[in-house]
């Protein structure tokens, strides 16, 4: 509970380089299933909370292997923000303006320099077409990002693959009552992604509605 980034760090390495023969494994393990928190300051002084929701799960973009641990804000201090500014999700994940938000622009720049210099490239995999071409998952890059249906429920789509934390027998989301977004595409029309309701439901909105944002990146 009290590790520090740099302690994070070295333990997602320590387990993506051993796996399960790391003796960080079992404690990164009991964290994640204890749904223990840690906290960060943002830029904007407000405090950042997150939990680990994935263990050698996200595979690193240089195609050195696994990243060791995957975390996932768990606080509404990112707010709410749409994935594009239009109706559309046209171009998916790939495509929207959220992604680049996080990935460099405004939502990247709340992030401590210490947070954005250990956070590590992955490859993330979503159905970024979008429109009348949906249905075909492709990569992006991605340090920061936000989840996919298939990640947290495990059967929609092929938006990756679900993670530890949710594979676990109840569904548990952020710590709040909210709606927050998904980067999986509606692939019945033009313009919706999936978001999550405050029951933990699955369902499509229009792409210029407000959702929370939890952010996740990997170690």
């Amino acid at each position: 509970k009290d590790w520090t980034l740099g302690e994070q760090k070295a333990v997602a390495e320590d387990i993506a380089a051993k796996g399960e023969a790391s003796p960080a494994y079992a404690k990164a393990k009991a964290a994640m299933d204890a749904n223990t928190k840690w906290s960060i300051k943002l830029t904007n002084g407000k405090t950042l909370e997150y939990r680990i929701i994935g263990i050698n799960n996200d595979d690193l973009a240089d195609g050195s292997g696994k990243a060791g641990l995957t975390f996932e804000t768990t606080n509404d201090v990112l707010y709410k923000h749409g994935l594009n500014d239009a109706n559309t999700n046209v171009g998916g994940w790939r495509s929207s303006e959220l992604r680049g938000r996080l990935n460099t622009g405004d939502l990247w720049a709340l992030l401590p320099a210490e947070l954005q210099s250990k956070a590590k490239a992955v490859t993330k995999m979503t159905d970024n077409d979008g429109g009348s071409c949906a249905g075909t998952p492709s990569a992006t890059i991605d340090k920061v990002f936000i989840l996919s249906t298939t990640e947290i429920y495990g059967y929609r789509q092929s938006d990756g693959t679900q993670y530890e934390y949710y594979a676990m027998s109840r569904y548990s989301g952020p710590e709040i009552v909210c709606y927050f977004n998904t980067r999986s595409v509606s692939p019945s029309d033009s313009t919706d992604f999936f978001y999550v309701d405050p029951f933990g439901r699955c369902k499509s909105g229009s792409a210029n509605s407000v959702g929370n944002v939890f952010p996740a990146w990997c170690f």
